[in-house]
């Protein structure tokens, strides 16, 4: 039997290190940002665009996905015509890992036949939505995506902590950078993944627990991290959905040059699982102000942490054409990263404020960001 019998290889069908963009947003009533379960209305509705809408496992959100994409700006364009085209339906968007307000329960489950499957598995996990923001970097080869992927592992509490954008779940301030994080922890096979010996170390893993889990294949793993070969790419899922587009470009093209990093550079000891968990837990925890531990646990800021990335990087956000969105990371840093916006316009306006705000500025799309940012 092959190695990838069963699991697929598309590596190298695409060019080398492109990029595409998921991310799942909460539908919500346009005026007041109360969440509404509509998505098969709004796909009922959907006029003509460039790239997917798909309906969610719940019923009040829609994911939102990009084609293969050359950079971070071009990715970011096409959600931006995304969310465009999902407005224009009367629907409003909200961007954030949880949806600040709603009530456990709220949330009615899609009528797909997988979604039921995954109701059925995880039963109350389920209960409460999340919303994230996955980033697939394609691999020209199978052995270059799982030196990518073992790379990228260590950097997984950093980007966890930059992206971190839900201190609210069900009407109160949980006291987190990321509930998604913490709600999500409930889900099997939704950790940070051990790091892999090669592609055929991958396939017999797989293998392996798919069993174990009585679940089909690799794509009903919800880590982190994972190889995702039948799209011949690397994918982070450890990131919550933001309501900027400008964050969202930024974070993009981080993960796309540390992608790129981890391809060519020389390999490295891999952080324990354990270490990376607790880094895990502690960028949900405190967000862009926390101190995250490195490969030998000594804990470090995370703009210390981010520094030392850029320095590593730059030189590819050149090639990757996407220095400009890589700038907005300190911008990012300074106002507290998504978590910090949130509790900001909490503190003036209420939760009522906080929806509306959020709402806006998830509709706005590309019309809240100087265009100079995506030049």
């Amino acid at each position: 039997m092959d190695s990838d019998e069963g699991i697929g290889n598309a590596f190298g069908s695409e060019a080398p290190f492109s990029v595409g963009v998921e991310e799942e947003l909460f539908l919500v009533d346009p005026v007041t940002g109360r969440q509404v379960n509509s998505s098969t209305a709004v796909l009922e509705r959907l006029g003509p665009i460039e790239g997917t809408v798909e309906r969610e496992l719940h019923a009040c959100q829609v994911e939102l996905i990009t084609d293969i994409c050359r950079s971070a700006g071009e990715a970011v364009l096409t959600l931006d015509g995304l969310r465009r085209a999902v407005v224009q339906t009367g629907a409003g968007l909200l961007g954030s890992g949880t949806h600040p307000s709603a009530s456990e329960g709220d949330a009615e489950i899609t009528d797909k036949q997988r979604y039921e499957r995954i109701r059925d598995l995880l039963g109350d996990a389920v209960a409460t939505p999340v919303g994230g923001l996955h980033i697939h970097v394609g691999m020209p080869d199978a052995e270059t995506a799982i030196r990518a992927f073992n790379g990228l592992r260590r950097h997984l509490p950093l980007l966890q902590a930059l992206a971190a954008n839900s201190p609210f779940r069900h009407d109160r301030d949980t006291g987190l950078a990321s509930a998604r994080e913490v709600t999500i922890r409930g889900w099997p096979r939704s950790g940070v993944p051990r790091a892999m010996r090669d592609f055929s170390d991958f396939c017999a893993a797989a293998r392996l627990l798919a069993r174990a889990a009585d679940v089909p294949d690799y794509t009903w793993f919800w880590w982190k991290l994972r190889p995702h070969p039948r799209l011949g790419t690397v994918e982070v899922r450890a990131l919550d959905a933001q309501a900027s587009l400008k964050d969202t470009a930024a974070l993009v093209a981080l993960v796309h040059c540390l992608a790129r990093y981890a391809a060519e550079a020389d390999p490295e000891p891999d952080p324990p699982a354990e270490v990376l968990e607790e880094g895990s837990f502690r960028a949900a925890r405190f967000g862009v102000k926390a101190r995250l531990p490195d490969a030998e646990g000594r804990l470090r800021p995370v703009g210390e942490l981010l520094d030392d990335v850029l320095a590593n990087t730059r030189g590819y956000a050149r090639e990757l054409d996407c220095a400009d969105q890589l700038n907005g990371l300190p911008a990012l840093l300074e106002r507290g990263g998504g978590a910090g916006a949130q509790r900001a316009a909490y503190e003036i306006a209420g939760m009522g404020g906080l929806l509306r705000e959020l709402t806006q500025l998830t509709g706005a799309g590309m019309a809240a960001v100087s265009a100079a940012d995506f030049d």
